[in-house]
């Protein structure tokens, strides 16, 4: 069963965008064009920039210069709830915990689709119900949010993002609190949804699998963007990483397998 999405996969278009908070540069100039349906895998070491490049994406961080376009739209120019209808974010730390059941948060996912105050109605319920069922969360659709494990709470707000029914979604580390099950049932199922998809992940070999392009960042800038088998590299990850890796190729998938080799 999928939910499926109502927004056409959009286009979606970084162009030169830099950020600098506090006179600190965190994102130099920095461009990513992303296409309908493309799923895309951005990646690098912690404090590359992934979080805060990704953040002027779904508008909480302005870029100090160049735009993000969707569908040829600077991102800032639409309305809020526009852009909510086309595009959903998922983060990797919450502001703080619902006071709210799973049910309720998922059920968040459905305003950008109603008018203010509008309660959900019977296709709005299905929505939900199915988003639950899709990430192995409906038997908890009673539980107090903020008493969730922090894999559950991961799975539960992305489930919300699959309710809100978009064309694109920007995930940020979705994997980071899941286990290897639900990590593999996360990315197959934005992988069958066919939106388009921007995901910051730390597991080269996640994004090695799931992933048609690959955007490696390094202290603020874009160093390499292509496919996996171009862009995953021995000698880009020894200067990106500063690690000694192999790469191989995966004898079942035949996508590049990369195994650090570990200092004794």
């Amino acid at each position: 069963m999928t939910t499926g999405t109502t927004a056409a996969a959009g286009a979606l278009d970084a162009q030169e965008v830099s950020v600098v908070v506090n006179g600190k540069t965190l994102v130099h100039p920095a461009s990513l064009q992303v296409a309908p349906g493309e799923m895309v895998a951005l990646v690098g070491p912690n404090g590359a920039g992934k979080s805060t490049l990704l953040r002027t994406f779904y508008r909480a961080q302005r870029p100090t210069s160049g735009r993000v376009l969707l569908d040829g739209t600077d991102v800032w120019r639409m309305p809020g709830k526009r852009l909510a209808q086309q595009l959903a974010a998922v983060l990797q730390e919450t502001a703080g915990d619902f006071e709210l059941t799973v049910y309720d948060v998922v059920a968040m996912g459905r305003t950008p689709h109603k008018r203010a105050f509008a309660g959900d109605d019977a296709d709005d319920r299905d929505i939900i119900l199915r988003a639950l069922e899709e990430l192995h969360v409906d038997a908890l659709a009673h539980a107090p949010f903020d008493q969730l494990s922090g894999g559950e709470k991961q799975r539960v707000l992305i489930a919300r993002a699959l309710a809100q029914r978009t064309g694109t979604m920007v995930l940020d580390e979705p994997t980071n609190h899941l286990d290897l099950r639900h990590q593999l049932d996360t990315l197959r199922l934005v992988r069958r949804l066919g939106a388009t998809a921007v995901i910051a992940l730390h597991d080269l070999n996640l994004a090695a699998a799931f992933c048609d392009r690959i955007c490696v960042m390094d202290a603020g800038r874009v160093v390499a963007t292509g496919t996996p088998v171009e862009v995953l590299t021995p000698a880009l990850l020894s200067e990106v990483y500063r690690v000694e890796a192999e790469v191989t190729e995966h004898p079942r998938t035949g996508v590049p397998h990369v195994t650090v080799q570990a200092s004794p």
